[in-house]
């Protein structure tokens, strides 16, 4: 069956012949929504205008109301003339353009020209149409090596101006009818766009990537899933280990399995946890703007109290979770709990260090693991916990590691069924030996599809995390090697200056793709270059606010560091490589500034922290990243430039160019 992803599509010939009743007709019989007023008449405006403007483009491809599956987005038009894709956003009404409607137009086109496999090779023109107004035009550059042009700006009056101009300048091999609109698409969104499109009761499968290059996450998302029901069918309790790299998408299958069995009256009932704070603000607050918005343009209020309380049914803070449990010895009312980043909950000592300062109760003889666990294991029927594990990431004392989850199933519940990725006995999730002690036990599963492989955060290049985790081990050639595969899809500089970095990230954006700059949480002296990292930042304006806010990421002032940023992302990203983490002949040296001067971290666990501080801001990009190495000051004993220069070297050595 022929897939239609437009409201209305025909050949120009065809749309002019149709009456503007029926082209109407089609568009209100495809909408999802009841058609007010308003929206009729926007229609019969964007009609009429196409009319007058595409009797000089007979050859031309109409499309109106083009979906942009997934994401819950339409473009207003697309027109296909002479090979090359024209975007057009129309605003009726209105007489001048703003910045938020261009940058709505731009990115639509981007979003066509990274995701819609018939769009990767065309030229592509976003326009934004007002109807208020008359004489304007301004034709936007062709000057991208990727085929997007620049924003075009014109009023209704000279549209068919403008469109004579755009066909004049390239002619490009056209599609057969219908083609374009039924290339595949292929969407990685950001996991803020991933779980606000869940929420709504999309599948996981409607938003991730399909190419055979990557691992199909629906495959791992529906494992867990049948996991769950064998688990329920049999009575038996479970916990799963799902792994994968940085940015493959195991927020995403957690955030899938929990809205797959969201309805709180159903014995399957799911909850996602994480101890990210920074992660379930932010998905709390973007989730409940995003049903505010949907509320009122049902015509309906909500208040956003309620709508964050709804959120927080589907999407807890972990240590939330835990302080029920130790209020209520019931069985929580969830047979189903995703721990997501579960290699960063607590270990014993500073569980029970927690437990003596914060909640009064001195002896606390269980780990957060093992708390976790037993809170499930209440149920007498069956149970499931989902471990979501991030190799490589635990970044602050006292996070136990996967191993701790694993030792406490075998020594305190060895009725529970185990299921294992295959990749869990690799080095850097640390769990080896555990799984080794485990030898003979029965209830033992390991699975391929629990392990995602490939990243998709940086969907231009899928290999950067392999790539960070090189640089980090020291694996100059290989690294190297990597870096010279992906250098012309996703650009990757250095520089030794945060002033040119922060231009080289305005410069790279386009549309409303976020940026910003992070840092190592000890990188203390950095304040020479009016970055505070003591200085507090909020997240959740850091992350979700827009240009017009001094909070934003895209003010480029505040920076967030690993605790703000992990299991989140940036299409653009500038890291600020302090001396906190210095390449030497030896290999790297890890310091911690004390008082009023730097001191060498002897300690592994610490040192370790350090290394995967650094590993998670490195795999924040989505699209490109600038690595800033400051010069250093020779009369500042704090800045020996001999503290950054081994670095610089260390980089440049890989292939990595400078910029500015």
């Amino acid at each position: 069956m022929e897939l239609k992803r437009a409201y209305f599509a025909s050949s120009a010939t065809e749309f002019l012949a149709c009456s503007e009743d029926s082209v109407l007709g089609a568009l209100t019989a495809s909408s999802e929504f009841s058609v007010d007023p308003p929206q009729r008449n926007a229609w019969l405006e964007e009609i009429r205008l196409l009319r007058e403007v595409l009797t000089a483009f007979a050859s031309a491809e109409v499309l109106l109301e083009f979906v942009v599956p997934r994401l819950g987005k339409r473009i207003d038009a697309v027109l296909l003339v002479q090979g090359a894709v024209i975007v057009l956003e129309f605003k009726t009404g209105a007489t001048a353009f703003t910045r938020g409607d261009m940058e709505q137009a731009w990115d639509y086109a981007l979003d066509l020209k990274n995701f819609h496999e018939t769009s990767h090779h065309r030229t592509i023109w976003p326009v934004l149409v007002i109807t208020g107004a008359q004489g304007r035009l301004t034709k936007g550059e062709l000057r991208s090596p990727d085929g997007v042009a620049d924003p075009s700006f014109v009023s209704a009056d000279r549209l068919g101006e403008l469109l004579q101009q755009m066909v004049g300048l390239r002619v490009e091999e056209g599609l057969p009818d219908g083609a374009w609109e039924s290339g595949r698409y292929r969407p990685t969104p950001t996991i803020i766009e991933a779980a606000t499109s869940l929420y709504r009761r999309h599948a996981v499968h409607e938003i991730a990537r399909h190419g055979a290059e990557a691992k199909n996450l629906s495959c791992t998302s529906e494992k867990v899933a049948s996991i769950i029901r064998q688990s329920r069918d049999a009575s038996c309790k479970s916990i799963c280990f799902v792994t994968g790299v940085p940015g493959a998408g195991k927020t995403l299958v957690g955030l899938d399995v929990a809205t797959r069995f969201q309805d709180a009256q159903s014995e399957l009932h799911s909850v996602y946890l994480s101890g990210n704070g920074p992660l379930v603000a932010i998905l709390t607050e973007a989730l409940a703007r995003d049903r505010i918005r949907q509320e009122r343009r049902d015509g309906r209020t909500l208040r956003k109290g309620e709508a964050r309380q709804a959120v927080k049914s589907f999407i807890q803070a972990v240590h939330h979770f835990r302080d029920e449990g130790l209020k209520d010895p019931s069985p929580p009312p969830e047979h189903v709990t995703i721990f997501d980043e579960a290699q960063r909950a607590w270990n014993l000592a500073k569980t029970a260090d927690f437990m003596q300062r914060k909640k009064g109760r001195i002896g606390f003889q269980q780990s957060e693991p093992d708390f976790l666990i037993s809170c499930l294991d209440r149920h007498e029927d069956w149970a499931v916990v989902v471990c979501l594990v991030g190799g490589g990431q635990e970044i602050n004392t006292g996070e136990a590691g996967i191993a701790e989850w694993l030792e406490v199933v075998r020594t305190t519940y060895p009725h529970w069924q185990v299921h294992l990725s295959s990749q869990l006995t690799d080095s850097e999730y640390g769990a080896a030996d555990a799984i080794a002690a485990m030898t003979g036990r029965p209830g033992i599963h390991f699975d391929d599809d629990l392990h995602l492989a490939v990243s998709m955060r940086s969907f231009r290049a899928e290999h950067v995390s392999a790539f960070v985790r090189q640089v980090l081990d020291l694996e100059v050639d290989a690294a190297a090697a990597l870096y010279l595969g992906f250098a012309a899809s996703f650009p990757l500089v250095v520089t030794r200056s945060v002033d040119c970095a922060r231009r080289w990230l305005r410069s790279q954006a386009r549309g409303s793709e976020r940026y910003g700059i992070v840092v190592s949480s000890q990188a203390l002296r950095l304040k020479p270059h009016a970055i505070d990292v003591r200085s507090p930042v909020d997240p959740v304006n850091w992350f979700l606010n827009d240009k017009d806010d001094v909070r934003s990421s895209y003010y480029l002032e505040d920076v967030a560091t690993e605790f703000q940023v992990q299991g989140l992302e940036l299409d653009w990203v500038g890291v600020v490589w302090d001396a906190d983490l210095r390449h030497s002949g030896t290999g790297w040296q890890h310091h911690s500034f004390v008082g009023d001067r730097w001191q060498r971290i002897h300690k592994d666990d610490r040192r370790l922290f350090l290394k995967n501080a650094y590993r998670v801001l490195l795999t924040r990009a989505r699209q490109g990243m600038v690595i800033v190495v400051p010069h250093g000051a020779a009369d500042d004993p704090t800045r020996d430039p001999a503290f950054y220069d081994g670095t610089y070297r260390y980089l440049r050595g890989i292939g990595l160019p400078e910029v500015g």
